[in-house]
């Protein structure tokens, strides 16, 4: 297939495509390498954790108790957060425009968040103590679906589960709850943590141009 590498004007559909290329590239520079190994090296040991229970296994089957998977609980926590993940991403497409490139989902692992856990430790400890207990519930979240991986195989580890018996029910259900409570987590740290020092800078748009932030948070 021969590609058309002519130029296009921004509002085309080149355009359009040349937008979408570049926003993994935004997201990726607003990424904090300190956090991202953090919670990646968290999940690791969630997955160690998993693997050695798995090895250490009963080989004792436990039986299914009816109504243990509990489906429609977990449903209406499914409806609840899609209702406030739908009512998150309108609010930021509203404070910071549709396309604008900033971090949303991924804003507790980015340099913002960075920034504002130093500046909190440096200039408020009494604050940063405060977000102690979120912040290990956050860590929790990745150090859990990473045991989730491996000791989930364990069939005495789903049979009776939210979501079992099954190893995929039970995972999606696990991963649903700990999503919940991280976003959770997330919502009260922002509300502890310092602002941004930079948050004055200049944001980038959809369009490429630079603005000033609305707001101190990220």
């Amino acid at each position: 297939m021969i590609r058309d590498f002519r130029p296009t004007r921004r509002g085309g559909p080149g355009g359009q495509r040349g937008r979408m290329n570049t926003l993994p590239r935004r997201v990726r520079q607003q990424m904090s390498v300190s956090l991202t190994a953090l919670a990646a090296s968290v999940f690791a040991a969630g997955v160690v954790i998993g693997l050695i229970e798995y090895l250490d296994r009963s080989p004792v089957r436990e039986k299914f108790v009816p109504g243990s998977s509990a489906w429609w609980p977990q449903l209406g926590v499914a409806v609840a957060a899609c209702g406030l993940l739908a009512l998150g991403q309108w609010r930021h497409r509203r404070r910071f425009g549709r396309g604008s490139g900033r971090l949303w989902l991924l804003a507790p692992l980015g340099q913002s968040a960075a920034r504002r856990v130093a500046r909190t430790c440096s200039a408020a400890p009494g604050r940063a103590a405060a977000a102690l207990l979120p912040s290990a519930l956050f860590l929790y979240g990745f150090w859990r679906a990473g045991k989730q991986v491996i000791g989930g195989l364990d069939p005495n580890a789903t049979v009776n589960a939210w979501g079992g018996p099954t190893y995929i029910g039970a995972m999606a259900c696990h991963y649903l709850d700990l999503l919940v409570l991280m976003a959770l987590a997330a919502w009260l740290i922002d509300k502890l943590l310092s602002p941004d020092p930079r948050a004055g800078a200049s944001s980038v748009t959809a369009a490429g141009r630079p603005r000033q932030a609305a707001g101190n948070r990220s």
